[in-house]
């Protein structure tokens, strides 16, 4: 009875109770919708790399060194000797080394010359490891192994031939286009910045680069494709490498001694420490988001605050009918509260719903351009929470119209 009386009071003022249902749901779709992406990306970020101890690179800020090495994103201040790079990777408390050269790039996607280890140790969330989706690791010179993205996004398959670019950008005219490179493996699906990465041996970084100099070709070249696999082709420098260490109780002491290291001025930085220091340079953003929802959210209840209080001075033929029939004033009170919590929910649904459909529709995008996959499962995290806290937000802006209707019913007795 209570809860149909409710009902059919909302229906007779449906015109008001729909723009504010519509106002509530768009307000608690911002505030869930900016929760469970800026959640999805910090999980999404954290995740990035996993299982590496150190990431090495020429003297520079730790962010920057991260950002480079493995968001590929801006460029090193200087590459590393591979002489020093031996010479740490030798260490007997290294258990593995990645070693990353960049500067080249595919269609706007950036290339990494690296050697098979990579595929070996490299790990990201909880220490997965990267696994194949088609082929296999890249054996030849001119192999070359795409992330899932780059293979999606420009419809490369197995076998395909493809020509780097030197340089970074989307549109080159510095092409290596006198040696292709053959699509041998194809990874699976990680969500991270692997993704987004054309990957390809050390050599093959230098067999591409032997008659080039200073980002342009030497001309009359007489170096033919066939001759570069007799050649040594070991580079001379490279950008970054990775470290895993036997034992993780001397992470402290080789990030220090490679940071003192005499032959030339590195950096070895924590990658887990470095991914928090950058996530904190992002909080004010995060914070400001979050404060700019909830002032929607607030709005919205303010309006339907306003749209209840407007309706109990209509409604006091029904107030009087009611006290008539014996309804108590706590009635009328309660009755309010539950018009409001039904809109709420309605709301709420709604909100629910579109988000839902709002991520089933722009997972592949996001995917594809920033590199975010996206969980449905959005009563997870903070976002029960705030669900709680638009009911009871709800339920604190109802009470002025219910406290006039309840004042209302005592002076109709």
């Amino acid at each position: 009875m209570f809860f149909r009386l409710a009902t059919k009071s909302l229906f007779n003022r449906k015109g008001s109770v729909v723009l504010t249902i519509l106002a509530m749901s768009v307000s608690i779709f911002v505030l869930l919708g900016v929760e469970h992406i800026r959640s999805q990306t910090k999980e999404s970020f954290n995740s990035t790399v996993s299982g590496v101890d150190l990431i090495v690179g020429a003297r520079t800020g730790s962010l920057n060194l991260l950002l480079y090495s493995v968001f590929r994103i801006g460029s090193p201040t200087n590459n590393i000797d591979w002489e020093t790079y031996q010479t740490i990777s030798t260490n007997p408390k290294v258990a593995w080394a990645i070693p990353i050269s960049l500067g080249d790039s595919h269609k706007g996607y950036r290339v990494m010359g690296t050697s098979t280890d990579y595929f070996k140790h490299f790990s990201y969330g909880n220490k997965r490891q990267l696994n194949f989706a088609a082929g296999q690791a890249f054996n030849d010179l001119f192999d070359v192994v795409l992330g899932a993205e780059v293979a999606k996004t420009l419809g490369y398959s197995l076998d395909d031939k493809i020509t780097l670019a030197h340089g970074l950008g989307n549109t080159s005219f510095s092409l290596h286009d006198d040696r292709p490179f053959k699509v041998t493996g194809i990874l699976a699906s990680t969500g991270t910045p692997v993704d987004q990465t054309v990957h390809i041996s050390l050599q093959g970084i230098e067999a591409i680069h032997i008659d080039w100099k200073q980002g342009v070709k030497i001309p009359g070249s007489t170096i033919q494709t066939e001759q570069l696999a007799a050649l040594t082709l070991t580079p001379k420098t490279i950008t970054a490498f990775m470290l895993g260490l036997n034992s993780r109780m001397t992470i402290f002491q080789v990030q220090r001694d490679i940071n003192n290291y005499r032959q030339e001025p590195l950096s070895a930085i924590l990658p887990g420490v470095a991914l928090s220091e950058l996530w904190q340079m992002i909080g004010i953003l995060e914070n400001t988001l979050r404060l700019i929802s909830g002032l929607i959210l607030i709005a919205a209840l303010l309006g339907l605050s306003a749209m209840m209080l407007a309706s109990i001075r209509e409604r006091e033929h029904e107030i009087h009918l009611l006290r008539v029939i014996g309804a108590p004033p706590s009635y009328l009170f309660l009755l309010v509260e539950m018009e409001a919590l039904l809109i709420s929910f309605l709301s709420l649904v709604i909100a629910l719903s579109g988000l839902y459909l709002g991520l089933l529709l722009s997972g592949d995008f996001l995917t594809s351009k920033v590199g975010l996959q996206m969980s449905f499962a959005l009563f997870s995290g903070n976002n029960l929470l705030f669900i709680l806290l638009a009911i009871g937000a709800t339920i604190v802006a109802a009470a002025l119209p219910s406290f006039f209707a309840y004042r209302n019913a005592k002076l109709s007795r």
